[in-house]
């Protein structure tokens, strides 16, 4: 199916994909980044996969799908020739052992239903050995175990369960799914009626904590991209993944096809920042306590992403038994952009640290003392150049968004100082910061285009520049600003659609071969930019034509490739809802100053 086929349900320590024809696609346990358990999303059924929906003739594509209101509660209706039947799809906040729950309940009529499940462990490589247990199924292979409890008798053959059975209208019947280590006893059952309820009621309690800060026309967008950011946090560290898939493709067919299942300090301050200008500094602050372990050590040790838990090493691996989503290869897990140096992080994780702490936030000394840290090594190494925001695997560049975010990272290190009272090297970080601009305006600007490149000496642009006026580096009122948004405009879209970079014929910027889609986060940020220049019908006309490339259930993937009016690239993409969340806040403020704008 295509991408946008998918929806996602969760418990906040994983997640699975969930397509409209029923079936289960993507599960990795116990975590996010684990291996997966049913993987046929980037190869085939014999991967791993559990299909629930209408028998026979009747099996197709559901009628219709939605999440139950401020929930990641999953319904799905089919309409048959003999009636209309619902699968309610959820994962109950986890215990001790986790747990996906498939409801099946006849709404109208009578319907032959059917299921069949194909557990594989290790992402489709390993067959487990099944037996019957106390009228369940038990899988083992390796380190893993999963317990199905099913309401109805299933029938094993070519590796695989199957039933099928007859609902009438007002029949309820509930699957259960549990995984656990297989050293470990029997998991106990659990009452899925009962958790549905609680389930319910804890995103419920969630979103009404929320403070959306967006008009009513845009509410639901920014309440659906607030509960999806929540869905990627892994629950007991506070870390926040990119994306709960790896390698779906950026170009279909493609090689260009990474794992986004860790947590990018990068995407991790920008999901914070949006939840904490939606009144959730709750999550800042278990945040702020996973950065802290996670990068405790030296500064120079920092790394750009770590595992949910702070795992630093996260080495990049092909699995060649999976043929990969469409044929696009290699499927890789693990990331070897661990090990790039990327200057915005820093100013990234000091922006994130001011706000939070601007936003009401308690300080704790060793927050201050890993800050000033940061700043050490910063003032000797900004100059250097970086991989930039995109994670080039081409040579290194002196990118100018690189540049701004070490602004960025003194100025908000500056007003800790002038705001909080903290102890630092004031007016060193003054001149500091006062030096990075006039190299930045010196040899990041061109003056007869009026516009900032992408890095030093080079004419192509790059969609990042876009963020200058969110950051406070220049107002947007400034003339260079305006400038730059004209000439992205005009030299860096397609299709009405911005693309990141231009992407060289012999591979000299990001060292890759292929294309990709338009990635949807730059097109967001064009939008923001063009309403705080005050062009803010221009802004709410390419918002209005973003939010209509969400899937039907109000889902982002990372890009959206024009070629072929589809999403593509890892999904549901943090990077692409935050810049959503965001824009509707512009969009929806009276005034055109930053959105810091109140903090700074």
């Amino acid at each position: 199916m295509r991408i946008e086929d998918y929806a996602i349900i969760g418990d906040m320590q994983s997640a699975a994909l969930i397509g409209r024809d029923g079936s289960v696609d993507w599960l990795c346990l116990p975590r996010f980044d684990s291996p997966a358990c049913f993987s046929s999303l980037l190869g085939e059924d014999r991967n791993g996969h559990w299909w629930i929906g209408p028998a026979g003739p009747d099996r197709q594509l559901s009628t219709r799908r939605r999440y139950r209101e401020n929930t990641l509660v999953l319904e799905t209706e089919w309409d048959t020739a003999g009636g209309t039947v619902r699968v309610t799809d959820f994962m109950p906040p986890r215990q001790s052992n986790p747990d996906l729950v498939r409801i099946v309940e006849c709404v109208a009529g009578s319907v032959e239903m059917a299921t069949q499940i194909r557990i594989r462990f290790d992402y489709g490589r390993i067959v487990p050995w099944v037996r019957r247990n106390d009228g369940q199924l038990q899988a083992i292979g390796g380190p893993d175990s999963v317990w199905l409890h099913s309401p109805v008798p299933l029938q094993g053959g070519d590796y695989a369960h199957r039933a099928t059975f007859r609902m009438s209208a007002g029949d309820r019947l509930a699957f259960v799914f549990t995984w656990h280590p297989s050293h470990s006893p029997k998991p106990e059952q659990i009452d899925p009626f009962a958790e549905l309820e609680e389930t319910e009621r804890m995103w419920r309690d969630w979103v009404a904590r929320c403070d959306p800060h967006a008009e009513d026309r845009w509410r639901d967008a920014v309440i659906r991209s607030l509960i999806t950011l929540k869905a990627l946090t892994y629950a007991p560290t506070g870390g926040i993944v990119a994306a709960p898939t790896t390698s779906l493709p950026e170009d279909l067919g493609g090689i260009r096809n990474w794992d986004y299942r860790y947590c990018w300090l990068r995407d991790a301050t920008m999901t914070l920042d949006a939840l904490i200008c939606a009144g959730y500094v709750e999550e800042a602050r278990d945040w702020r306590e996973w950065l802290l372990r996670a990068i405790a050590g030296r500064p120079q040790d920092l790394q750009i992403m770590y595992g949910v838990a702070g795992e630093r090493r996260l080495p990049e691996m092909e699995l060649p038994w999976l043929d990969g989503y469409e044929d696009s290869r290699p499927v890789r897990i693990g990331n070897a952009a661990v090990d790039q140096f990327q200057l915005d992080v820093y100013g990234e994780v000091m922006n994130c640290l001011y706000v939070a702490r601007a936003s009401g936030l308690a300080a704790i000394s060793r927050t201050w003392a890993i800050q000033r840290s940061l700043m050490d090594f910063l003032e000797s190494h900004w100059d250097e150049p970086d991989e930039g925001l995109w994670e080039v695997r081409g040579p290194r560049r002196h990118f100018v968004h690189s540049k701004v975010m070490a602004w960025v990272a003194a100025d908000r290190s500056i007003r800790q100082i002038e705001r909080f009272g903290q102890n630092g090297p004031v007016e060193r970080w003054r001149a500091l910061r006062d030096r990075i601009q006039a190299e930045i305006m010196e040899k990041g600007y061109d003056p007869v285009r009026n516009t900032f490149t992408q890095s030093y000496g080079s004419r192509e642009l790059d969609a990042a520049l876009l963020l200058i006026p969110q950051t406070g580096f220049l107002p947007p009122s400034d003339p260079r600003v305006t400038g730059t948004i004209a000439a992205i405009e005009r030299e860096l879209m397609s299709d009405d659609f911005v693309l990141r970079y231009p992407l060289a014929q012999d591979n000299s910027i990001d060292g890759l071969v292929g294309g990709e889609g338009a990635f949807l986060a730059c097109s967001f940020w064009l939008a923001e930019a063009r309403a705080m220049v005050g062009r803010r019908r221009e802004a709410a006309e390419l918002f209005e034509r973003l939010l209509s490339l969400r899937n039907d259930v109000g889902l982002l993937a990372e890009e959206y490739d024009p070629r072929y009016g589809r999403l593509v690239g890892n999904f549901p993409q943090a990077f692409s809802h935050v810049p959503l969340i965001h824009t509707a806040q512009t969009l929806s403020r009276t005034s055109t100053t930053p959105r810091y704008a109140d903090l700074l």
